[in-house]
């Protein structure tokens, strides 16, 4: 009869503790609050998108070439702190938005959490920003986010860059992501798992290679896991989970006309090299570049190399890649 007593009292407990963690989270993170410790918080700038307030940055001259640069599923912009301004300085207008859900822009509770609704929202951000074509540039899911907008929009898309993108639904398979997702239990475990620094810290750093993980240092991790911490970020990140679709840009990639770089880490853990050869054999226009030594995020683990072949491939002619496969 005690251990059962004892078993009662431990729940009751853990269910006590979760529900202060709960209540205890903020229910948003907010740009002013954090401005003065944010990476290039001086060219931040906002725009009313359907309603939704869209937190995006904004460098170089307005007459250049436009690249927009697109993260990832639980990422904010933040994944291109290192090249945004390299990009911009090699003679480019670079956007980079935080998604909405994600980062510092709104999170709608009633909102449409797919891959097409985030394509339309770049798609009518490019056309509040007076862009009528651009480079799209998507990592992880922002790649399937950008291959979507070539798909349903490919008279805005100029050419088409994807970093380890997701084109099928594997990555959801996952333990944790598999978790996350199931309904009722999700709800509870997933501000626990996102609001952990541990866990977080531990997941993001399996993302790079081996040789790389020194670089996922402390203050990279405030940066990535602050937007996190808020009830909302979480809402929505688990809304995005709960309809993730990409089957579609594994199925239809041979329909993309548009000059296409593509490129991996060949160590990626989460989306592997064999999803961007079969990419590379559907894009009729394509060039597949394999970073050695990188794992899923070639943009933090070698910036000057990505920064150099991405200026590369925008500053060439429009005109039919070269089909082939090169290592940096």
């Amino acid at each position: 009869m005690k251990k059962r007593y004892w078993i009662t009292g431990a729940i009751g407990l853990a269910t006590v503790a979760v529900a202060v963690k709960l209540l205890r989270r903020p229910r948003d993170v907010d740009w002013e609050e954090h401005a003065d410790v944010l990476h290039h918080s001086e060219h931040s700038r906002f725009a009313m998108i359907d309603g939704v307030r869209i937190h995006y940055q904004e460098a170089g001259e307005s007459s250049s070439p436009p690249v927009i640069l697109i993260h990832g599923f639980t990422a904010s912009n933040f994944v291109w702190n290192d090249v945004f301004l390299p990009i911009a300085e090699s003679g480019f207008r670079v956007i980079a938005p935080d998604l909405v859900g994600s980062g510092f822009s709104d999170k709608p509770r009633e909102c449409n959490y797919t891959i097409e609704a985030q394509a339309r929202m770049i798609v009518e951000l490019m056309a509040h920003l007076g862009i009528e074509t651009a480079t799209l540039v998507g990592s992880s899911y922002g790649g399937a986010v950008a291959a979507t907008c070539a798909l349903d929009y490919p008279e805005v898309v100029d050419r088409l860059v994807l970093v380890d993108a997701v084109i099928n639904d594997h990555a959801r398979r996952r333990p944790l992501l598999r978790l996350a997702a199931l309904p009722v239990l999700g709800d509870l475990v997933t501000p626990l798992m996102l609001g952990s620094r541990k866990l977080v810290h531990s997941q993001m750093r399996q993302g790079y290679a081996p040789q790389n993980m020194h670089l996922f240092d402390e203050k990279r991790m405030t940066a990535h896991h602050r937007p996190l911490l808020a009830a909302n970020t979480q809402r929505a990140a688990l809304s995005t989970l709960r309809r993730w679709r990409a089957r579609r840009i594994e199925r239809d990639a041979h329909f993309i006309r548009h000059s296409t770089l593509l490129i991996w880490g060949e160590d990626d853990p989460e989306i592997p090299i064999s999803h961007g050869r079969a990419l590379f054999e559907e894009i009729q226009n394509a060039r597949l570049i394999v970073f050695r030594r990188c794992g899923h995020m070639p943009m933090e683990e070698y910036p000057r190399e990505f920064t150099e072949v991405l200026t590369r491939f925008c500053s060439t002619a429009n005109e039919t890649v070269s089909a082939g496969r090169a290592s940096a």
